[in-house]
């Protein structure tokens, strides 16, 4: 795989889009010298800025698909979008990945039905490194497929299980799924019937996760439909969240905890870059042709910078070629 890579980003894509995107693309463009961007949005946006950054291609579109929009509809009708156009690209062989923090539904429609669906994967489904402090845990789906088969989850765990090896690091990765208990027999039929072809396929499954082992047990890949992994996701990101904001009240609360505050300052700092969600950037949806990247809607610059890294990553690591081997 080539060093040099070309990212084509949604400059429409999240809540305080077009500034914070420019923003992540300019700090992408300096950390790596070796990545292209090509910035689909309207053209008094994209042009000006490709002008002034090298490596930056202006590529002009007349259509945006807001959040409220049905996703698929969407997709079909603005042909013209920010999002239909940078996948469009990848499918043409302009950019060889997709990074966006629009609507997540418009990505993952634009992602399976113009960059194309790998053949043999079913469902494509959305991979993501849970923030913890503990050790990266890949976590899929998490919101491409809220209803799902039990065979839908094996393919999941195969494709999560690569993207774990191959970007993580990590050798063969220990799958669980997700569940209410850790006994085979416990979770409702479709969990049941799930754990069985789990045991039976060839990922390394190890049995059962419950909700206390996503942060901190034995899994380095856990499988669940995309409304359970949404849900999960958000609940973690959210307790950080608001944990850190009471922690943080009580460190301020009096000139003793002012000082305790001091003392930690280092190691807290740490301990909340390990559960930031902007320093992932982004979740790939696995089984596409190509790398397809979908960012938070609230993403910051940092985020935004760290998912256009991403995409460039994940396309180094031919993560896309290799699922389609595997399929």
């Amino acid at each position: 795989m080539a060093d040099k890579v070309t990212i084509s980003v949604d400059a429409l894509g999240g809540d305080n889009a077009p500034g914070v995107v420019l923003e992540g693309v300019e700090a992408a463009l300096a950390e790596d010298a070796d990545l292209s961007v090509v910035l689909c949005g309207p053209a008094e946006v994209v042009e000006p800025f490709a002008a002034a950054h090298d490596r930056c291609v202006a590529r002009a579109t007349t259509e945006e698909i807001a959040m409220a929009e049905h996703p698929a509809n969407a997709v079909r009708k603005k042909k013209d979008s920010s999002i239909v156009v940078g996948c469009r690209l990848v499918k043409e062989g302009e950019a060889d990945g997709f990074f966006s923090a629009g609507s997540t539904g418009a990505c993952l429609a634009a992602g399976t039905l113009v960059m194309g669906r790998i053949k043999g994967i079913s469902r494509p489904a959305l991979a993501t490194v849970v923030p913890s402090p503990a050790k990266p845990v890949v976590l899929c789906d998490v919101g491409a497929n809220a209803d799902c088969k039990p065979e839908y989850l094996v393919q999941f765990a195969q494709m999560a299980s690569l993207y774990a090896s191959e970007i993580l690091g990590i050798d063969g990765p220990r799958v669980g799924l997700l569940n209410i208990g850790e006994e085979e027999e416990k979770g409702s039929q479709f969990a049941q019937e799930a754990h069985k072809l789990l045991k039976e396929s060839s990922v390394n499954f190890i049995g059962n996760a419950e909700g206390r082992d996503v942060l901190d047990g034995p899994f380095d890949v856990i499988v669940c439909d995309g409304f359970t992994g949404n849900v999960c996701l958000k609940t973690i990101e959210g307790a950080a969240k608001t944990l850190f904001g009471e922690l943080k009240k009580v460190m301020m609360s009096s000139f003793k905890t002012k000082l305790g505050a001091l003392a930690l300052k280092g190691g807290l700092k740490g301990l909340a870059a390990s559960l930031d969600p902007d320093v992932a950037g982004g979740a790939p949806l696995l089984g596409c042709k190509g790398a397809c990247i979908v960012g938070h809607g609230s993403s910051s610059s940092k985020a935004i910078k760290n998912g256009v890294l991403a995409a460039a990553r994940y396309v180094r690591s031919g993560v896309s070629e290799k699922i389609a081997q595997m399929a």
